[in-house]
C-alpha cells in the first residue's frame, strides 16, 4: 500500500522520500519498510544464521521484539512483556501464537547474530547518509563524521567480569563490569555509522585503538571531527592516506606558537609536524608508508560567555585552503563536535545503554547493536519528518520522536486505526514529531538542584556476601 503525500512541496525530491512513504504507507509498524522482513532475512542469510523460517519465533519477529525491548523502560522492557507483545501481534495477524514461557523467547533471542545486527544498523545509517539533503551537509556538500567515546556498565556476573572486568580501583565484588566504546556519528542525520567495543582497561582498548578498527567506516571526502584525545600524527596521517580529512582539537601536550609557520591570518597558520617513532601497535611496513612530515593548519578561537572566563581552543585540521575554508568555517565545524555528546546522551539515557541488562558478553553485544539499530531507526523517522516539514533532522527532539513512534507502534500493531484514516493519522504523527524541536524553550532558566529527597542508602563498599554475613551476626 503506497500512500501519496497531498500538496507536499517535497514530493519531487528523491532524498528520503522513500522513508517518508514507508512511514506513511506501512500496514503494521513504524519504519516496517525500512527494516522489512526481507532485509532482515537477507542480512542474516549472508551471515549464515537465519532461523525459525517455519516456527513462531522467526528471525524477523525476534529482531522486532528485541527492538521493542530496548525502546522501552521498566516492566515494559522485560522479556515477559516482549513475549506478551509477540502473542498479541500473532493473534491479531491470525498466526500461531507462542506460549507465555520466557525461556523459549530468550533461547530464540540468543540465536540473533551480533554481526548481522551490526550490519543492519550500519546499512540503515549508510543509506540515510547517501540520501541526505545537501542543506543537511556541512557547506552543502561535505559529509562530516563526529567521533567520540563513552563507557557503559552491565550486570555483575562471572561471565561479564571475565571479558569486561570492573575498574581496578574498585574492590572485588563491589564494582560492575564496564566496557569502553567509540562511535562514529553523522553530523547530517545524527545516525551511528559504526561502533567499536572493548574492555575498559588493557592493551589496545583505548578510544584511539577503537577508532583505528573503524577506519573502513570513514570514506574518501569525509571529515572526521574529533576531540583532542584522537589528535596524533599517526591518526591524522592514516586518515589522510585514505582520503579522509581531519578537524580535531589539538592535544594539550603540544605547544602552540603562532609566530612560526606560514601565517594565514590572526591565530591562523600552517605548521609542519614530523613523524614520531614507530608506535608498538604499528608494523614496520605500515610505518615506512607514513610520510615523514605533515603540513597542517592550526587556528585558535575564543569562546566568550557572559559572566564566565573566556576559553581559548586550538584546532588542528587538514583543510589547509584558507580561501575555501575560512577560520570561522573551521571554528564552526569543530563546534559541531558537541552534537556527539548529545547523541551519546540520548543513547545512554533514553535507550538505557548506560547500563545494559544482559548477563553474558555475547548477549551484551546483541543488546548493544539492537540499541544502535533502534536509535538509527528513530533517527530515520525524525529525518522523514524533517524532510516533510523543511527542517534539519537535528532540530527534532530524539526523545519526542521515540515517544511518538512507540505510541503509533501500539496503535498500528493492534489494528485500532482503519485503513481509511491511516494516512491522516500518520501525517498528524509526522507533523507532531516535526513540531518537537530541541533547544526551543524560551525563557527557560532552571537551577541544577533536586527537590525530591531520595533514599538514604549508603554506597556498597563491601561485597554483598560479606554484608549478608555481617547482618546474620547482628541478628543472632
Amino acid at each position: 500500500m503506497a500512500v501519496s503525500i497531498p500538496n507536499s512541496p517535497r514530493r519531487d525530491s528523491r532524498s528520503f522520500q522513500k522513508i517518508v512513504d514507508a512511514f506513511l504507507g506501512g500496514k503494521g509498524l513504524p519504519f516496517a519498510e525500512v527494516l522489512s522482513a526481507e532485509r532482515i532475512e537477507r542480512v542474516f542469510q549472508k551471515h549464515g544464521c537465519l532461523f525459525g523460517l517455519h516456527g513462531v519465533y522467526t528471525t524477523a519477529i525476534m529482531v522486532w521484539s528485541f527492538l521493542s525491548q530496548v525502546l522501552r523502560d521498566g516492566k515494559e522492557g522485560s522479556c515477559q512483556a516482549a513475549v506478551a507483545r509477540v502473542v498479541s501481534y500473532c493473534r491479531m495477524q491470525g498466526l500461531q501464537a507462542p506460549t507465555d514461557d520466557t525461556g523459549d523467547y530468550c533461547r530464540a533471542r540468543a540465536k540473533l547474530s551480533s554481526d548481522a545486527l551490526r550490519d543492519l544498523s550500519c546499512e540503515v545509517a549508510s543509506e540515510m547518509e547517501e540520501q541526505a539533503e545537501p542543506k543537511w551537509l556541512w557547506k552543502g556538500r561535505l559529509h562530516a563524521k563526529l567521533v567520540d567515546g563513552f563507557t557503559f556498565t552491565m550486570p555483575d556476573t562471572p561471565k561479564n567480569q571475565a571479558i569486561y572486568p570492573q575498574m581496578e580501583a574498585q574492590k572485588l565484588g563491589v564494582g560492575l563490569p564496564i566496557a569502553r566504546a567509540a562511535a562514529i556519528l553523522s553530523l547530517a542525520t545524527a545516525c551511528v555509522m559504526d561502533l567499536a567495543i572493548a574492555p575498559y582497561q588493557g592493551k589496545e582498548t583505548g578510544e584511539s585503538a577503537l577508532l583505528r578498527s573503524m577506519f573502513g567506516s570513514l570514506s574518501r571526502g569525509d571529515i572526521a571531527v574529533m576531540d583532542r584525545y584522537y589528535c596524533s600524527f599517526m591518526m591524522i596521517a592514516i586518515l589522510l592516506a585514505q582520503g579522509t580529512q581531519t578537524c580535531a582539537r589539538k592535544h594539550h601536550l603540544r605547544h602552540s606558537d603562532f609566530r612560526r609557520g606560514q601565517r594565514l591570518g590572526k591565530h591562523d597558520h600552517l605548521i609542519v609536524w614530523a613523524r614520531p617513532q614507530r608506535p608498538t601497535w604499528m608494523d614496520e611496513e605500515t610505518y615506512r608508508q607514513i610520510p615523514e612530515t605533515l603540513v597542517l593548519r592550526e587556528i585558535r578561537f575564543n569562546i566568550v560567555k557572559p559572566g564566565r572566563r573566556t576559553k581559548s581552543i586550538d584546532v588542528i585540521t587538514t583543510l589547509i585552503d584558507a580561501d575555501e575554508y575560512t577560520k570561522e568555517d573551521i571554528a564552526e565545524l569543530y563546534g559541531f563536535r558537541w552534537n556527539s555528546e548529545l547523541d551519546i546522551r540520548s543513547i545512554k539515557s533514553n535507550l538505557n545503554l548506560g547500563h545494559v541488562r544482559c548477563k553474558s558478553p555475547a548477549m551484551v553485544l546483541r543488546e548493544v547493536w539492537t540499541t544502535m539499530l533502534a536509535y538509527n531507526l528513530i533517527r530515520t523517522t525524525a529525518a522523514g519528518a524533517a524532510l516533510l516539514h523543511d527542517k534539519q533532522p537535528r532540530q527534532i527532539s530524539f526523545t519526542s520522536t521515540c515517544q511518538y513512534v512507540l505510541a503509533s507502534w501500539m496503535q498500528l500493531s493492534t489494528g485500532r486505526v482503519s485503513s481509511t484514516s491511516l494516512e491522516c493519522y500518520l501525517l498528524t504523527m509526522l507533523e507532531q514529531i516535526a513540531s518537537c524541536e530541541v533547544a526551543n524553550r524560551p525563557g527557560r532558566l532552571e537551577p541544577r538542584v533536586l527537590k525530591r529527597r531520595r533514599h538514604g542508602y549508603k554506597l556498597m563498599m563491601k561485597p554483598r556476601n560479606q554484608l549478608r554475613r555481617e547482618l546474620r551476626k547482628c541478628c543472632t
